[in-house]
């Protein structure tokens, strides 16, 4: 929970002994938690910070230039990058808002004992993250990684609830398709769905090689302990991934049934309207033939041609029925 003295932006500031324990301090007070090699680690939550915050944990942290650079710019790609013995890692988030999918970033400076978290935009926030190793103090032992640890995992844990509504809306999407009624609107549904899921695969693509990197370094940041616990992070990454690819194959198939279904009931139309044309073209050109009123014109002075001329008309509609019947026009 944000403190009332807190600057704004500020979300989070503590620090983290080795057994555990939790001291709230203030930015100022960074450099002296710091300046005491007891093992310890400080952990600092930004949400959309002002430049004076971030200048200020530059001056305590001794972050780079061009990091903080980064850090102030909210639309970066997805990346990680080493400065000397820190690491600045950014990501994008996503959670679902009002049934809408939002997208954020999160900005990470992590070193052997700081973590600094800055969110942009729609993005969770990372209490869940903070108390989950405040009550594994086994975990907590391992500094800065286990909480970056903690936070990636939970980045890639709030794909998966999006995924899965993800494929519910593409069930549901499915019934539409295969209506007996066109709806123009669901075609705008599967546009934006496959938007969407776009969207979430360049957000979800990039960590599994950030998470790759974190799993395989050697000898820096990341302790080795806790790399076990990055690929299994980056287990649950390429599996998003791999069910995001699938949702956006099958949308694409989808797309193509639902167009080659419209163009069928097009074409059943068509063929409707051209029986009923030819059934209603035939008596209009025998009409049209004794409607020229020629004086010798044959058999109108019969008796029986008007009765001749139904029976005609009938049959020649009867026979045309029958064909477009037998060949499924009507």
């Amino acid at each position: 929970m944000k403190e009332a003295s807190a600057p704004h932006g500020v979300i989070n500031c503590a620090a983290y002994s080795t057994d555990g324990a939790r001291t709230d301090i203030s930015l100022d007070a960074i450099s002296d938690v710091l300046a005491v090699d007891d093992g310890s680690f400080v952990w600092v939550g930004l949400y959309e910070p002002d430049e004076g915050i971030l200048d200020k944990l530059q001056e305590e942290f001794g972050l780079h230039d061009l990091a903080v650079e980064d850090a102030h710019n909210a639309h970066q790609r997805p990346k990680i990058e080493t400065y000397g013995n820190s690491l600045f890692i950014a990501i994008h988030t996503a959670q679902s808002v009002e049934s809408r999918i939002r997208f954020g970033e999160t900005h990470v400076f992590v070193g052997p004992r700081y973590l600094v978290t800055v969110r942009h935009g729609a993005s969770s926030s990372y209490a869940a993250a903070r108390a989950r190793i405040e009550r594994e103090p086994e975990l907590l032992q391992h500094g800065s990684s286990a909480a970056l640890y903690a936070v990636l995992d939970l980045v890639v844990d709030n794909f998966m609830p999006i995924v899965d509504e993800f494929s519910n809306g593409l069930n549901a999407l499915e019934q539409d398709i295969f209506a007996a009624d066109f709806r123009q609107d669901t075609v705008r549904k599967l546009y934006e769905l496959k938007r969407e899921l776009t969207r979430l695969r360049m957000a979800v693509s990039p960590l599994e090689d950030i998470l790759g990197q974190l799993a395989r370094s050697r000898g820096g940041v990341i302790e080795d302990e806790i790399q076990l616990y990055f690929r299994d992070v980056l287990d649950h990454a390429v599996r998003i991934n791999e069910t995001t690819d699938t949702l956006r194959e099958m949308l694409t198939a989808a797309v193509n049934v639902n167009l080659s279904l419209v163009t069928v009931r097009q074409g059943e139309i068509v063929k409707r309207l051209g029986a009923w044309a030819a059934l209603l073209a035939a008596p209009t050109l025998i009409a049209s033939w004794y409607g020229m009123n020629f004086v010798h014109m044959p058999e109108l002075a019969s008796r029986w041609s008007y009765a001749v001329l139904l029976g005609a008309v009938g049959a020649v509609c009867f026979v045309l029925y029958r064909m477009f019947k037998r060949a499924r026009w009507l």
